[in-house]
C-alpha cells in the first residue's frame, strides 16, 4: 500500500535548478532559532517563574521583531523537521477567519469543494514541460512505500493542476460538463531552502482552485474574477491595500499563459506576493489530453484556470501592521475582537466585577461580537493589557469597583495608543454599549486600511529611467515606470538591484509613455520591488 510506513523522502535532484516563475522571489537569509521561539524554551504564560518576553523594536531589526511577534503571540512555532512550522490554536484561528470569507465567496461564484490526494505520479509532473521545469529544485519524493522501493516515484503535492487534469479527462466528455469549478483546502509541500514562519516553509496550508472552460474569454473572465475576490479580500478583511495586476512573463507560474497577482507592501517596503491567479490556457489539457465534445460535435481541449491564497497572508497582516507592542489584527480576521479585564483589589470586591464583566460578555455575544473574559487570577490587570495588546485585540475593556457603581465600562482601542485610545464612562446598557463597540470596531478597521495606504503610497516613487529605478531601490522604496524592455533586461534589473517587476498594475496613468530602459514606447507602466 502506498500509505504504508515507512516513507523515504528525498530532495528531487535529478532536473536542472531553475529559478523562474512567480512563485521564485529573492529568498531572505534563513533565521536562526530564536529562544524564545523554540523548543528550548518551554516555560508557559502560566509559569510564575517566567521572565516577560521582549519584543524586539521593528525599526532595529524587522526579521527579529517578526519572529519575536510569532513567539510572543503565540501564533506558530518551529516544527521538529526544518523548515516546518506547527500552528498553534491563536494563529490558526485567524486562518480560519480568512477561510470562512473565501469558502462564501467561493460557493457564491458557483465553485465546490472536494479534495485530491497528496501523492501524485512523478510522470504527471513531466508531462507539462514548463511545469516540471519551474518546481523540480522544490520537489520532495517519495521512493520506498511498505519497505520497498516504489516502481514508480511519487511526488508529495507541490500544486494540485496535474492531478486535477488527470481527473477532468474522466470526468468531463462533453460541453454540458462544462464549466468545471471545483476548490480544494489542503497543504502542499515545497522543499525550500531558506524558510520564514508563515511566508516561506516547506509545508504550508492554502485553498487550491481549478477550473475548466469550454471557451477562451470564459476562462479568462474567472482568472480575473478570482483575483477581484482576493483584492476585495485583502482590503475590506485584511485591511492590506494589495495593488492587483498582471505578472511579466519571466515572473508567470510555470505552465501558465498569464498570471495574475495582489502585491501587498510590508513595514518594511518588501513586496509580498499575497494571492494569485493563473490562466492556464490549454497548457495542461493538451499535455493530458482534457477534451470535451462542443455543441457542434468536434473535440474540443478544455480552457483553465487554478488561483490559490495561502498561509503566508497572516505573515502578511502580521508585517502590515504590527508595532513595537505586538500584533495589531483588523476587527474583521481578529479571533478575538474584544477582551474583557475585571479589575478588583479586595475579595469583597471581586463577585460584583466579575458579575458584570459576565454581563458584558453575554451581551456583545449575543450581538454577535468575539469577545474574551479574561477573568484569570494569576496574572495583574496590568500584565493582562500588555498580553492583549501583543495578541492584537482591537477593543479592551476594562471593569473595577467604581465602574460597576456607576454602570459603565472603559474602552481602550489597539490602534491608538494610550490614554488617547481610551474612552472612560461608557454605559453597560446593551443597546449603547453594542453601538459603540460596533462603531469602534469599524473605526479601528478603517484607520488600519487608511494608515496602510497612506504608507504605501508615499513609498512608490514614479521612474522614467534606469538610474531613477535604481536610485529608489537603493532608498527600500517600490518604483513604478513604464516598461516595454526585454526578458532579459529585466533579468538585468534583478541581478544588479534586487528587484524584480511585482506586476502591471490593473489601473494604469493614461497618456503617452517611454520605457525607462530602452526608450521605446511603452504601453504600461510596471512596479518594481524587492520581495520576500
Amino acid at each position: 500500500m502506498i500509505l504504508s510506513l515507512p516513507l523515504t523522502l528525498r530532495f528531487s535532484s535529478s532536473l536542472p535548478i531553475v529559478r523562474r516563475g512567480s512563485r521564485y522571489g529573492f529568498y531572505l537569509r534563513h533565521p536562526p532559532l530564536r529562544a524564545t521561539f523554540s523548543a528550548a524554551a518551554p516555560e508557559t504564560h502560566n509559569s510564575s517563574k517566567k521572565q516577560e518576553k521582549l519584543i524586539t523594536p521593528r525599526s532595529q531589526d524587522f526579521n527579529a521583531w517578526y519572529l519575536d511577534i510569532i513567539s510572543n503571540a503565540e501564533l506558530a512555532d518551529y516544527g521538529p523537521v526544518r523548515g516546518t512550522m506547527v500552528i498553534r490554536p491563536y494563529g490558526y484561528a485567524i486562518w480560519e477567519s480568512i477561510q470562512d470569507y473565501l469558502n462564501r465567496k467561493f460557493k457564491d461564484t458557483g465553485h465546490s469543494n472536494m479534495y485530491f490526494p497528496q501523492f501524485i505520479p512523478y510522470s504527471f509532473i513531466e508531462k507539462e514541460a514548463s511545469h516540471v521545469e519551474g518546481f523540480s529544485p522544490e520537489l520532495a519524493l517519495v521512493t520506498i512505500g511498505g519497505g520497498k522501493e516504489l516502481e514508480e516515484k511519487l511526488v508529495v503535492r507541490p500544486t494540485s493542476e496535474t492531478i486535477v487534469n488527470h481527473m477532468f479527462t474522466q470526468w468531463i466528455n462533453s460541453y454540458r460538463d462544462l464549466p468545471l469549478l471545483i476548490n480544494q483546502w489542503a497543504n502542499v509541500t515545497r522543499w525550500e531552502m531558506r524558510t520564514k514562519p508563515f511566508v516561506r516553509t516547506l509545508e504550508f496550508l492554502w485553498q487550491e482552485g481549478h477550473t475548466a472552460h469550454a471557451t477562451p474569454e470564459e476562462a479568462e473572465n474567472e482568472a480575473i474574477q478570482m483575483i477581484d475576490i482576493y483584492t476585495k479580500f485583502a482590503y475590506e478583511q485584511a485591511a492590506i491595500p494589495v495593488i492587483a495586476g498582471r505578472k511579466s512573463k519571466v515572473e508567470t507560474f510555470a505552465g501558465a499563459c498569464k498570471t495574475y497577482t495582489i502585491e501587498a507592501m510590508m513595514g518594511d517596503k518588501k513586496a509580498l506576493q499575497a494571492g494569485t491567479s493563473h490562466n492556464l490556457g490549454q497548457n495542461f489539457s493538451r499535455a493530458f489530453g482534457t477534451q470535451f465534445l462542443d455543441e457542434n460535435g468536434q473535440r474540443q481541449h478544455v480552457w483553465q484556470t487554478s488561483w490559490a491564497i495561502s498561509t503566508r497572508f497572516i505573515g502578511g497582516i502580521i508585517m502590515t501592521h504590527g508595532d513595537d507592542a505586538g500584533l495589531m489584527l483588523p476587527p474583521k480576521v481578529a479571533p478575538v475582537q474584544v477582551v474583557i479585564v475585571p479589575i478588583w483589589k479586595k475579595d469583597d470586591e471581586k463577585m460584583a466585577v466579575l458579575k458584570a464583566t459576565s454581563s458584558v460578555k453575554e451581551t456583545l455575544q449575543a450581538a454577535g461580537i468575539r469577545v474574551k473574559l479574561d477573568d484569570s487570577d494569576q496574572r495583574t490587570p496590568g500584565w493582562k493589557f500588555n498580553f492583549w495588546e501583543m495578541k492584537g485585540v482591537p477593543l479592551r475593556i476594562e471593569i473595577g469597583p467604581r465602574d460597576v457603581s456607576s454602570g459603565s465600562v472603559v474602552i481602550s482601542r489597539r490602534d491608538v495608543p494610550g490614554k488617547q485610545g481610551k474612552v472612560f464612562g461608557v454605559s453597560m446598557e446593551p443597546p449603547i454599549l453594542e453601538a459603540f463597540v460596533k462603531d469602534n470596531l469599524d473605526a479601528i478597521q478603517s484607520s488600519l486600511l487608511e494608515r496602510a495606504i497612506a504608507f504605501r503610497d508615499s513609498n512608490i516613487v514614479d521612474v522614467s529611467s534606469y538610474d531613477d529605478l535604481k536610485a529608489a531601490i537603493s532608498q527600500g522604496k517600490w518604483a513604478r515606470g513604464p516598461w516595454s524592455a526585454s526578458n532579459e533586461d529585466e533579468l538585468k534589473v534583478k541581478e544588479e538591484t534586487g528587484a524584480t517587476i511585482r506586476c502591471f498594475p490593473f489601473e494604469q496613468p493614461q497618456g503617452t509613455k517611454r520605457c525607462l530602459m530602452t526608450g521605446d514606447p511603452a504601453e504600461e507602466v510596471a512596479i518594481f520591488a524587492k520581495s520576500y
